[in-house]
Protein backbone atom coordinates (compact mmCIF):
# COMPACT_ATOMS: atom_id res chain seq x y z
CA UNK A 1 0.00 0.00 0.00
CA UNK A 2 1.00 3.58 -0.96
CA UNK A 3 0.91 6.65 1.12
CA UNK A 4 -0.59 9.55 -0.12
CA UNK A 5 1.38 11.90 -0.62
CA UNK A 6 0.04 16.13 0.00
CA UNK A 7 0.39 18.10 -2.85
CA UNK A 8 2.39 21.20 -2.22
CA UNK A 9 -0.16 24.05 -3.16
CA UNK A 10 1.17 26.71 -5.85
CA UNK A 11 -0.44 30.15 -5.66
CA UNK A 12 -1.82 31.86 -8.27
CA UNK A 13 -2.09 35.81 -8.38
CA UNK A 14 -4.81 37.77 -10.34
CA UNK A 15 -6.01 40.83 -11.14
CA UNK A 16 -9.52 42.49 -11.01
CA UNK A 17 -8.79 45.03 -13.33
CA UNK A 18 -11.46 47.64 -13.11
CA UNK A 19 -12.32 51.29 -14.67
CA UNK A 20 -11.87 52.80 -11.09
CA UNK A 21 -10.85 50.90 -7.89
CA UNK A 22 -14.10 53.36 -5.69
CA UNK A 23 -16.58 52.91 -8.03
CA UNK A 24 -15.57 50.01 -10.56
CA UNK A 25 -18.12 49.65 -13.33
CA UNK A 26 -15.93 47.60 -15.94
CA UNK A 27 -14.00 44.40 -15.52
CA UNK A 28 -11.49 43.04 -17.45
CA UNK A 29 -11.37 39.82 -18.81
CA UNK A 30 -9.05 37.63 -20.86
CA UNK A 31 -9.48 34.55 -22.83
CA UNK A 32 -6.69 31.77 -23.10
CA UNK A 33 -5.00 30.33 -25.96
CA UNK A 34 -2.76 27.72 -23.92
CA UNK A 35 -2.59 25.62 -22.82
CA UNK A 36 -5.38 23.42 -24.64
CA UNK A 37 -7.31 22.29 -21.74
CA UNK A 38 -7.95 25.92 -21.10
CA UNK A 39 -8.07 27.57 -24.11
CA UNK A 40 -11.50 29.03 -24.81
CA UNK A 41 -12.13 30.03 -21.72
CA UNK A 42 -11.84 33.35 -19.93
CA UNK A 43 -10.09 34.55 -16.62
CA UNK A 44 -8.88 37.25 -14.85
CA UNK A 45 -5.16 37.63 -16.04
CA UNK A 46 -2.12 36.86 -13.56
CA UNK A 47 -0.08 33.56 -12.97
CA UNK A 48 2.06 31.54 -10.92
CA UNK A 49 4.07 32.84 -8.11
CA UNK A 50 7.75 31.61 -8.81
CA UNK A 51 9.39 30.26 -5.61
CA UNK A 52 10.36 32.95 -3.46
CA UNK A 53 8.69 35.74 -5.07
CA UNK A 54 6.82 38.10 -3.56
CA UNK A 55 2.67 37.94 -4.55
CA UNK A 56 2.82 41.43 -5.55
CA UNK A 57 5.44 41.34 -7.40
CA UNK A 58 4.11 38.16 -9.56
CA UNK A 59 1.10 39.84 -10.34
CA UNK A 60 2.68 42.92 -11.71
CA UNK A 61 5.49 40.86 -13.84
CA UNK A 62 2.37 38.77 -15.23
CA UNK A 63 0.50 41.57 -15.91
CA UNK A 64 3.61 43.01 -17.68
CA UNK A 65 4.59 39.68 -19.98
CA UNK A 66 0.87 38.75 -20.48
CA UNK A 67 -1.46 42.34 -20.95
CA UNK A 68 1.72 45.08 -21.17
CA UNK A 69 0.29 47.00 -18.94
CA UNK A 70 1.27 48.59 -15.46
CA UNK A 71 -1.09 48.64 -12.52
CA UNK A 72 -2.23 49.94 -9.53
CA UNK A 73 -3.16 47.81 -6.67
CA UNK A 74 -6.60 48.37 -4.61
CA UNK A 75 -7.67 46.29 -1.97
CA UNK A 76 -7.32 41.74 -2.10
CA UNK A 77 -10.68 40.27 -2.52
CA UNK A 78 -10.35 37.50 -0.10
CA UNK A 79 -11.41 33.99 -0.81
CA UNK A 80 -13.25 31.24 1.34
CA UNK A 81 -10.52 28.98 1.98
CA UNK A 82 -7.86 30.51 3.90
CA UNK A 83 -8.32 33.89 2.26
CA UNK A 84 -7.45 31.95 -1.39
CA UNK A 85 -9.85 30.99 -4.31
CA UNK A 86 -9.25 27.12 -4.83
CA UNK A 87 -8.44 26.40 -8.54
CA UNK A 88 -7.62 22.66 -8.15
CA UNK A 89 -6.18 20.35 -5.50
CA UNK A 90 -3.15 21.91 -5.41
CA UNK A 91 -3.88 25.16 -7.14
CA UNK A 92 -4.95 28.56 -4.68
CA UNK A 93 -5.31 32.13 -6.20
CA UNK A 94 -5.27 35.23 -4.54
CA UNK A 95 -7.14 38.00 -6.14
CA UNK A 96 -6.36 42.32 -6.12
CA UNK A 97 -8.80 44.96 -7.51
CA UNK A 98 -6.45 46.59 -10.15
CA UNK A 99 -6.19 49.32 -12.50
CA UNK A 100 -4.42 50.01 -15.13
CA UNK A 101 -1.75 52.76 -14.47
CA UNK A 102 0.46 52.59 -18.18
CA UNK A 103 -0.08 50.87 -21.53
CA UNK A 104 -3.11 49.04 -23.30
CA UNK A 105 -4.22 46.00 -22.15
CA UNK A 106 -3.39 43.19 -25.44
CA UNK A 107 -3.59 39.77 -25.27
CA UNK A 108 0.66 39.21 -25.52
CA UNK A 109 0.97 35.89 -23.80
CA UNK A 110 -1.62 32.71 -23.34
CA UNK A 111 -4.37 35.00 -24.38
CA UNK A 112 -5.89 35.85 -27.49
CA UNK A 113 -8.69 38.67 -26.83
CA UNK A 114 -9.40 40.85 -23.95
CA UNK A 115 -12.86 42.04 -23.26
CA UNK A 116 -14.22 44.92 -20.58
CA UNK A 117 -17.31 43.87 -19.72
CA UNK A 118 -19.97 46.69 -18.85
CA UNK A 119 -21.69 46.75 -15.48
CA UNK A 120 -24.23 44.29 -15.34
CA UNK A 121 -22.85 41.75 -18.07
CA UNK A 122 -19.60 40.73 -15.84
CA UNK A 123 -20.93 37.12 -16.41
CA UNK A 124 -21.65 37.43 -20.36
CA UNK A 125 -18.34 35.32 -20.84
CA UNK A 126 -17.71 31.72 -20.04
CA UNK A 127 -15.29 32.13 -17.43
CA UNK A 128 -13.26 29.47 -16.00
CA UNK A 129 -14.98 27.02 -13.64
CA UNK A 130 -12.52 28.62 -10.91
CA UNK A 131 -13.13 32.13 -11.32
CA UNK A 132 -17.14 32.07 -11.49
CA UNK A 133 -17.24 32.37 -7.62
CA UNK A 134 -14.78 35.29 -7.83
CA UNK A 135 -16.33 37.00 -9.91
CA UNK A 136 -19.52 36.70 -8.79
CA UNK A 137 -17.90 38.04 -5.62
CA UNK A 138 -16.69 41.02 -7.51
CA UNK A 139 -19.53 41.86 -8.72
CA UNK A 140 -21.64 41.97 -5.50
CA UNK A 141 -18.69 43.98 -3.79
CA UNK A 142 -18.60 46.74 -6.89
CA UNK A 143 -22.28 47.36 -6.52
CA UNK A 144 -22.54 51.02 -5.12
CA UNK A 145 -24.49 51.05 -1.69
CA UNK A 146 -27.57 53.03 -3.07
CA UNK A 147 -28.35 49.61 -5.52
CA UNK A 148 -28.66 47.73 -2.37
CA UNK A 149 -31.81 47.35 -0.97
Amino acid sequence: MTESVPVPDTLVVAAAIVDDLTRPRRLLAARRSAPPELAGGWELPGGKVDPGEEPVLALHRELREELGVTVELGAEVPGPVHGCWPLTRSLRMRVWWAVVTAGEPAPLEDHDRVSLLDPGRWHDVAWLPADVDVVTALQARARPASDVH
